[in-house]
């Protein structure tokens, strides 16, 4: 299996050549860079590209590793076991009723190959990290209550996602294969927004490029990434606007910049003391 890239995804030769690694080598890859720049979106590309299912977490704060692989419900089994299943299908003295298979678990008991992607690990903590470094490595995990094995029928393809939020441990890092996706320059972006907007004008792309890359350069809070100037330009194209203006009057500065300081301080508002 072999990802070149998509009619909807821009892939340079660095950032292809360990994406083919990694599925060749199955190992998961960790992708970081500024938020913005398509790492979640390569997964599901890769997914489509290669005909394979997806199976996705979105990973929070109160995520604990072993619920990305399974949840033993005893809540509905005593509850079960108390006033009966009914005509639920579930058999109280078999404990695989009650139990809730996470992505995890999903990608790995599956009878097909999948894509794996667990999306902004940096948010979970290094427990659960660490919970997470055999189940990855080995593609294997136990379910304690009945100490039985799911080891994958089919490596999944295994994608991680990172805005650096918090740090990464060392056991967890090494595990992976490791890419950071830089901010592309504009001759990249040229490409990326091409596909999007195959028919753009040249002169309207070269004018929104212009003042998009002026506006990353001002020390914003968040500047505006690759998925705000898709949303700009699309915005623009939608309304029938000829072009983005020049100096402050960019139009839908909404679709760029998105904390309420970054807006007042391009449109040279004195923040309010109550916001």
């Amino acid at each position: 299996m072999r990802f070149a890239g998509t009619d909807r995804y821009y892939l340079n030769a660095e950032l292809g050549e360990i994406v083919n690694i990694a599925i060749a080598m199955e190992k998961p890859l960790l992708l970081t860079g500024e938020a913005g720049t398509g790492k979640t979106q390569l997964a599901f590309e890769i997914a489509r590209a290669l005909g394979l299912k997806m199976e996705e977490a979105r990973c929070k704060s109160t995520f604990k590793g072993e619920e990305l692989c399974y949840v033993y419900d005893t809540v509905l089994r005593l509850n079960d076991s108390r006033f009966g299943s009914g005509d639920t299908g579930r058999d109280v003295n078999n404990i695989w009723d009650y139990l809730r298979f996470g992505p995890i678990g999903r990608a790995f008991l599956s009878e097909d190959r999948r894509v794996l992607l667990l999306d902004e690990i940096d948010k979970t903590d290094s427990d659960t990290q660490d919970n997470l470094l055999d189940v990855l490595e080995e593609r294997s995990f136990v379910i304690r209550e009945i100490n039985h094995k799911v080891t994958a029928l089919h490596p999944p393809i295994i994608l991680i996602t990172s805005n650096a939020k918090r740090e990464l441990s060392d056991p967890f890092l090494r595990r992976c294969f490791c890419h950071y996706i830089p901010f592309p320059p504009p001759d990249e972006m040229v490409q990326i927004v091409r596909l999007h907007f195959p028919d753009i004008p040249e002169a309207f792309l070269e004018t929104c490029l212009v003042s998009f890359y002026r506006l990353r350069e001002q020390g914003f809070e968040k500047p505006p990434a690759t998925a705000e100037l898709l949303d700009w330009i699309g915005s623009m194209r939608k309304m029938g606007i000829r072009g983005p203006g020049a100096g402050r009057e960019i139009p839908h500065i909404g679709t760029l910049l998105k904390r309420t300081q970054d807006i007042l301080r391009h449109k040279g508002i004195r923040k309010p003391s109550s916001l």
